[in-house]
């Protein structure tokens, strides 16, 4: 594993980032102090999670209502049954970083 630089801290005072790493689009989300990373593709039907709602710990699918957990990836509510990829995520001297194999 490896931690790869996604952007500025400042790309995520927005509350969100999303980035491009070796053919996964990546979402980088800022909740409390804390940041966290997901796969920007719904497991019910690929569809984009960019912009996806992210209420009590969940990340909620806008186009069909699939809820993932956004520490584990695991599928809190169907449509989706497949769990969610999750990245490991943190910020360091201001620029943004996700764990990624190698």
């Amino acid at each position: 594993m490896r931690w790869v630089d996604l952007g500025s801290e400042l790309d995520l005072s927005g509350g969100r980032l999303t980035a491009e790493f070796d053919g996964c689009t990546i979402v980088v989300v800022r909740v409390g102090d804390g940041v966290h990373a997901y796969e920007d593709r719904c497991t019910h039907d690929d569809g984009p999670l960019a912009d996806a709602d992210i209420e009590d710990g969940a990340i909620v699918c806008p186009r069909h209502g699939a809820r993932f957990c956004l520490t584990t990836g695991a599928v809190l509510s169907p449509p989706a049954y497949e769990p969610l990829r999750i990245f490991a995520a943190r910020v360091d001297e201001g620029r943004v970083l996700v764990e990624v194999a190698e």
